[in-house]
């Protein structure tokens, strides 16, 4: 504003003096709404007035799931590599770095044990903020490993994807992880122990085509994007023009891909209900 007009309107502070409003003291939904970030933590990161489910990871995650935000994470030292010494635009090994200053994880998925209402429970959560979600040798791995102690141990799992699939700088080593956590799935079920997917925005690709969908109970968020490809590619293959609401969480259910659709606030009661369900429990209070 030039001075002349900041005279007239009585403003006396200097220009330089001006303090810009803190970042992120204020969240704003896709359909407008605004909400201080304060009350939208305390909401389950859900939007109050129009109930838009927020993107979280692993950090709001287990804050929501675990008893008291107590946990114990596994293998948190993971790391990938670059044995493919992959190169675009720029070189992976530059990516992961940059993504791990970022967003100081490790990689795109955590994984932990702790109590949920009072039991024992492993949980894999993803977080989109590292590359897109993408699934590597490390998502894989430490996947793998988590299950295995779901099995060790005869805890319940809990997959919570978010993904834009196959991390393409790993190629074919990124698809062996689709193999690799399906066989170990079927460990689990082998022996009886409860796994519970939850799908949340996104969830696509190679993370749709393999453990996403393999669930005993396969729930997912409001309006989260669920596929394999894009919408895109999925109306240029068929030809065809598609329904509004294609592959959101409400269209997978209604077509019977998913069991439940679940609302972030019930999340943790809904998941415990599921394994009580399946173990043929008394359903806890």
């Amino acid at each position: 504003m030039a001075w002349f007009k900041r005279k007239e309107k009585g403003i006396q502070t200097a220009t330089e003096e001006k303090k810009d409003t803190p970042k992120g003291l204020w969240y704003k939904s896709p359909t407008g709404k605004i909400v201080e970030a304060d009350e939208l933590a305390k909401n389950h990161y859900v939007s109050p007035e129009d109930d838009y489910h927020v993107r979280i990871g692993s950090k709001e995650y287990f804050s929501i799931l675990f008893d008291n935000n107590k946990f114990k994470e596994l293998d948190p030292d993971l790391e990938s590599k670059d044995p493919l010494h992959f190169v675009d635009t720029k070189k992976y090994v530059d990516r992961l770095k940059q993504a791990q200053e970022k967003t100081k994880l490790k990689d795109a998925v955590r994984t932990a044990v702790g109590k949920s209402k009072g039991k024992d429970l492993v949980i894999a959560c993803m977080d989109f903020a590292f590359i897109g979600g993408s699934m590597g040798s490390v998502v894989g791995e430490k996947i793998a490993r988590a299950i295995n102690y779901s099995i060790e141990n005869k805890v319940p799992f809990l997959m919570i994807s978010k993904s834009g699939g196959a991390r393409m700088m790993e190629a074919a080593l990124s698809l062996m992880q689709l193999a690799k956590t399906s066989a170990k799935l079927a460990q689990l079920s082998e022996i009886g122990i409860p796994y519970i997917s939850l799908c949340t925005d996104p969830t696509t690709g190679g993370t749709t085509a393999s453990y996403a969908m393999l669930g005993d109970i396969n729930i997912a968020e409001p309006g989260a994007l669920i596929g394999f490809a894009g919408p895109r590619v999925v109306k240029e293959a068929t030809g065809k023009d598609l329904p509004d609401n294609f592959q959101t969480s409400e269209f997978l259910l209604e077509h019977g891909f998913l069991d439940f659709i679940s609302h972030r606030k019930e999340l943790k009661n809904k998941v415990n209900l599921y394994i009580d369900l399946i173990q043929n429990q008394t359903v806890r209070a």
